[in-house]
């Protein structure tokens, strides 16, 4: 903390006058995005549509009740199709994340100079795409169906869990490494005895926890085209089949419940 004179005597100070001037400064910046966001939001609104929002509402919600549970023998199929899209995905992800996140540590990469960059940049460009916005450009690569899906949740996955890795690569103890080493192992055998046992919890639990996220990202992938239960969710929207759509949200409630209690359960294990 910063120590100032005032009548002869010196008074401690959280920040000095530069630092205070700074913060509010940033805090004035913050209120006028804010502001001319929220100016650029509402000109874009149509506010005379608010007004009648829980007549709409209420509306909806009476021709959605109740589901159409018979419709129920149509989305066997569809909800398959999005958890492999989920689970295959989270595997093709993690069997590419793994050497990137191990090209991207800085303790296990053969080149800081020139590996370790290019692993970054693979990290960095995969997180920053939505899996949405993956889906609509394989759908225009490759067709709609699953395929478009399954390598979209596989893009978007493996930024996340390579980073996650290889930030459990660089906290590893570095002596039970150092002790492999001292026995003349090549490597190879220093990664798969001294670095892969340290990692093997932080990898299982991101692996749990990327396919939890998976789950919920593949069930609206389909509103794209891209397969899997959003597709039948998409249809029944767009002949406002609202009790086919009710039963569609309940099936996912349900798949993403299962999903949330598998996860706990295995993480739980693993910790």
């Amino acid at each position: 903390m910063p120590m100032q004179e005032k009548n002869g005597q010196k008074v401690w100070q959280v920040r000095t006058t530069n630092a205070q001037m700074i913060r509010w400064f940033m805090w004035l910046v913050g209120v006028a995005a804010f502001v001319y966001s929220w100016m650029k939001i509402s000109e874009n609104t149509l506010w005379f549509m608010m007004g009648n929002i829980g007549e709409v509402v209420t509306d909806i919600a009476t021709r959605a009740t109740p589901p159409r549970w018979e419709y129920i023998d149509k989305l066997w199929i569809p909800i398959w199709d999005t958890m492999a899209i989920a689970t295959l995905g989270t595997i093709f992800a993690l069997m590419m994340a793994v050497p990137v996140a191990f090209m991207a540590a800085q303790n296990t990469t053969p080149s800081k100079l020139l590996v370790r960059p290019i692993a970054l940049l693979i990290i960095v460009s995969t997180r920053s795409v939505n899996s949405l916005i993956w889906a609509l450009l394989l759908v225009s690569i490759v067709g709609p169906g699953v395929l478009a899906g399954l390598v979209a949740i596989s893009i978007r996955s493996i930024g996340f869990c390579a980073k996650l890795l290889y930030e459990a690569i660089e906290e590893i103890n570095e002596v039970q490494v150092e002790a492999v080493t001292a026995t003349g192992a090549s490597r190879w055998q220093v990664m798969v005895y001294g670095i892969v046992p340290q990692i093997m919890p932080a990898f299982a639990g991101i692996a749990v926890f990327r396919w939890d996220i998976n789950i919920r990202e593949s069930t609206v992938l389909g509103l794209v085209g891209a397969g899997g239960i959003g597709l039948q969710l998409q249809s029944s929207l767009n002949v406002l089949a609202w009790p086919q759509v009710s039963l569609i949200l309940l099936v996912i409630l349900l798949a993403v419940v299962i999903g949330e209690w598998v996860s706990a359960k295995v993480r739980g294990a693993i910790i």
